[in-house]
């Protein structure tokens, strides 16, 4: 698990870095850079329950409003067709960066749970 969340925190700084041109830098340099530490303290293994809830709450309400957004998730699948995410890094198109914010947040909410099943596993708490 300590290889597991390192990744993962060099991987969300790496992602908070490449946010300085997206339309909303404020919200997403500090959400990734948020998880990316909570993921580095748990590679010391310095495991915080608590921050790992608090991660998942927010991301998994951020995540339902992307996806229940006029412009995001659902608008995507529905009315554009489920259009490429990857065709350009410039996002012209609100249901694509929203779409994309979805994913980020899902990453972000995936390790979170991983790590938390894991913990429970191993009996720490």
């Amino acid at each position: 698990m300590k290889i597991f969340n390192l990744v993962f925190a060099v991987l969300f700084v790496l992602f908070a870095g490449l946010q300085y041109n997206d339309p909303d830098p404020y919200v997403w340099i500090p959400i990734y850079l948020s998880a990316a530490f909570v993921y580095y303290q748990t590679s010391k293994g310095k495991f915080d329950k608590f921050s790992h809830w608090v991660v998942i709450v927010f991301c998994s309400i951020y995540a339902i409003r992307l996806f229940i957004d006029s412009e995001g998730v659902l608008s995507w699948i529905n009315n554009h067709e489920a259009e490429s995410l990857v065709q350009t890094m410039k996002a012209t198109k609100p249901w694509i960066e929203e779409t994309r914010e979805f994913g980020g947040l899902l990453m972000i909410l995936l390790v979170a749970t991983v790590n938390l099943v894991a913990h429970k596993k191993a009996g720490a708490n």
